[in-house]
């Protein structure tokens, strides 16, 4: 099954992305990044940021109202689901880190300084303030600890 949404925003993430690398490559895709954010902040309804460091077969599924913040390391494979927030507990403050092979459920916040270890699962509508420890499963708010 082919999440086409989730596929057009990797894409355009992809071309958006590679403008970023330097000075001179920012000014000369400045319309391609103005475009980005237009159709992928306003009318698609995903706010990620194209200098947002992402590894490789990264998924979205159905993606409205997903944030994440600018400083956020996401590793490979993950999954994130619609409605969810990875960011900043503060203003200026730091951003997650998600490991590999993390899937995270629809509605769910991650927040903080914090780090989720590889093959994770953050339950749907959970709320993570602290570290996530690598092979568990979590859930609630605030999140606590279900399988290890």
């Amino acid at each position: 099954m082919i999440n086409t949404k989730g596929l057009f925003f990797i894409s355009f993430f992809k071309i958006s992305s590679f403008f970023t690398k330097n000075k001179f490559l920012k000014i000369i895709g400045l319309p391609i990044r103005l475009l980005y954010k237009l159709v992928i902040n306003y009318i698609v309804g995903i706010d990620i940021h194209d200098e947002t460091t992402i590894g490789s077969n990264f998924q979205v599924f159905h993606g409205h109202g997903l944030v994440i913040h600018k400083n956020t390391i996401i590793g490979n494979n993950v999954i994130v689901r619609q409605n969810t927030t990875i960011g900043s507990a503060i203003d200026g403050g730091q951003a997650p880190t998600i490991g590999n092979n993390v899937n995270i459920g629809a509605n769910s916040v991650i927040i903080g300084s914090v780090h989720i270890g590889d093959n994770s699962v953050i339950g749907a509508g959970s709320v993570v303030i602290k570290n996530v420890v690598e092979n568990t499963t979590v859930v609630g708010n605030p999140a606590r600890t279900i399988k290890s």
